[in-house]
């Protein structure tokens, strides 16, 4: 008797997504309001404005215990594409399916400054669907997770007073202590030192087993084919490679080079 392949679940499928937005200028000086609302009234676009076509027709689907890594160069549409994928930015055109709701974790991702990293911990896991009795179960893990209190007890002390690298390893921990249907995660793992990217990778791969879809945009090459086993390619909005990490990372290396 023929064994079965087991049938793969789609976690995210992109079908013909682009995405365009407008990038407004300035216009300054006396009159300005004048014009504006002469624009207004003739449905003129303001001077300066121009509509950026980010991501063009872009297809894919990702399956459970999958980890993706996008590369590209810079503006090519991968953070763009990361945010269509947590719903933050609707597609013009086509469809973006998900099943569950994506987490999207950015390194540049507003943080309450005046609260110290404790409350912080506490809001972030409140944000991410997590009980208090599980805040309170997991609160010395993800500290410990983070390093940041290791020279000095520094999750009491104001977020402002952290740097950015602290920041960001705080954030990725605290996404990190909830299994996720589908993790995006934008720049995270550039942050901290060899020690803390060897745990985040390894909580990746914890992460994958529980048949959780990871995204992951990064500039490091060594980091994508370290942690994931698949990429995607983009290169002015449009994918150009879907593959092994490490064949595509390679090809877009020898493409970089030229």
């Amino acid at each position: 008797m023929a064994e079965t392949t087991p049938t793969r679940i789609p976690t995210v499928v992109v079908d013909d997504v682009h995405i365009t937005y407008t990038v407004h200028g300035t216009t300054g000086g006396r009159g300005s309001a004048t014009s504006a609302l002469s624009r207004i009234v003739s449905r003129k676009e303001s001077p300066g404005v121009r509509k950026v076509h980010a991501v063009k027709g872009v297809s894919f689907a990702a399956y459970e215990g999958e980890a993706i890594g996008l590369i590209g160069s810079n503006g090519s549409g991968k953070s763009t594409l990361l945010r269509s994928i947590a719903g933050l930015q609707p597609p013009t055109r086509g469809k973006v399916y998900t099943h569950g709701q994506p987490s999207l974790l950015g390194v540049n991702a507003a943080l309450m400054a005046d609260l110290t990293g404790e409350r912080n911990v506490i809001l972030g896991g409140l944000a991410m669907g997590m009980t208090m009795d599980e805040i309170r179960e997991r609160y010395q893990d993800i500290v410990d997770f983070s390093g940041i209190n290791e020279k000095g007890d520094f999750i009491s002390l104001p977020m402002r007073t952290y740097s950015s690298g602290m920041g960001a390893r705080l954030r990725f921990s605290i996404a990190a202590a909830k299994n996720h249907d589908v993790l995006l995660i934008d720049e995270a793992l550039s942050t901290g030192d060899a020690k803390f990217q060897k745990r985040s990778q390894q909580r990746i791969v914890e992460l994958r087993k529980e048949a959780g879809t990871v995204f992951l945009v990064s500039h490091s090459n060594g980091t994508i084919r370290e942690t994931c086993d698949r990429a995607l390619w983009l290169e002015a909005g449009q994918l150009r490679m879907d593959g092994p990490a490490k064949e595509v990372v390679a090809a877009y290396e020898k493409f970089t080079k030229k």
